[in-house]
């Protein structure tokens, strides 16, 4: 996606030059959130400020957002037909493939010496004895402070700065909405706040969401079982949008079409806001040892929480030789660089008839 948002705004839309994209792209895989999503809106920010930004967010999220929401209403209402729940059983198997997929091509990028690799082993370890994934990471970036921090990063060309009060006043908006949310139904309020949270500590990308997602949706709160979440990504999958976007679905399975609106724009805002406050002053964070440092100990401690989501999701299906010829099938064809979405129909018929 991010390779079509540069043909589309530097080759023939001409709304920046390459090298201030390239200096977007670094930005939006340094801070957390869905990078393609980000992109969008840093690529409206240089075109028409923040109101650009906004347009292009919404814009490139909308399509996902509304086919989730009917996907996620259909399979509320027939999830428990025999022939769907073959469907998805295959789907889980590969739901499997595709974290599995990530967990490979994350740890290929992001570990790069022994010291990487500690820090994903111990943060994958510390999850299966059930410490919280927040804690997890943030003691992944303090790690990366001491152990990994470089000054070896290269300065970028961003150096306009934007005006304050458009941010200071859409601030000001999202949390008076926020305030009035908690006055009217304190379930959505709790489920906004929650996925903003999930929002702000998902770095590397929106794969970096699912251990955050799966933690506090499936183990600590228990609004549905691992099963149903993994049809969730399964579903995101299919949409042309972000895999955050299974954010829609939790929304809509708890708390209807309210939840999935406001489930949506939460698991958006924070990554939104940051690649607006942070564009103008992304030259000093990229020298900076300590940003640096800390941002490469949470990307190593996402490989080891990749990792242990496919384990756990492993583990929640029921195993015979179909389901592995598929799930090796599946995952070979994701290493090959298949489209995801051929990988996910062609499992789909495949399951409909074998599972």
């Amino acid at each position: 996606m991010v390779a079509y948002i540069k043909e589309l705004s530097v080759n023939r839309h001409r709304w920046l030059d390459e090298e201030k994209f390239k200096d977007g792209v670094a930005l939006c895989q340094a801070i957390p959130g869905a990078t393609a999503m980000q992109t969008a809106a840093y690529v409206g920010l240089r075109a028409r400020g923040i109101a650009g930004a906004l347009a292009s967010f919404v814009g490139f999220g909308l399509p996902a957002f509304i086919l989730m929401l009917i996907l996620s209403s259909l399979y509320d209402r027939y999830h428990a037909v025999p022939k769907i729940i073959s469907l998805f059983n295959g789907l889980q198997v590969v739901v499997v493939a595709i974290v599995a997929n990530a967990t490979y091509s994350f740890g290929k990028s992001t570990l790069k010496n022994f010291r990487d690799i500690f820090i994903a082993i111990t943060a994958s370890a510390l999850l299966w004895i059930g410490v919280s994934p927040f804690i997890v990471i943030l003691g992944a970036a303090f790690a990366g402070i001491i152990f990994l921090r470089s000054t070896t990063a290269v300065p970028s060309s961003l150096k306009e700065a934007h005006s304050l009060r458009p941010l200071l006043c859409l601030i000001f908006i999202i949390c008076l909405g926020l305030s009035l949310l908690y006055f009217i139904d304190s379930k959505l309020f709790s489920l906004a706040a929650l996925m903003m949270k999930i929002d702000l500590f998902a770095f590397g990308g929106g794969f970096a969401s699912i251990p955050l997602m799966l933690h506090e949706i499936v183990n600590v709160r228990g609004w549905m079982d691992s099963k149903a979440f993994m049809d969730g990504i399964a579903l995101g999958q299919v949409t042309p949008g972000p895999i955050v976007i299974t954010s829609t679905f939790v929304g809509y399975l708890t708390h209807g079409v309210a939840g999935a609106f406001i489930a949506t724009i939460a698991i958006f805002t924070p990554s939104f806001l940051m690649v607006v406050a942070v564009t103008p002053v992304f030259e000093r964070l990229k020298t900076s040892e300590y940003f640096t440092g800390a941002t490469r100990g949470i990307l190593a401690s996402f490989v080891g929480l990749l990792f242990f989501v496919t384990m756990k999701f492993g583990l929640a299906v029921p195993w015979d030789i179909v389901r592995i010829v598929l799930v090796g099938a599946a995952l070979v064809a994701l290493l090959k660089k298949v489209d995801i979405l051929y990988v996910v129909l062609i499992a789909a018929v495949i399951s409909a008839f074998m599972l």
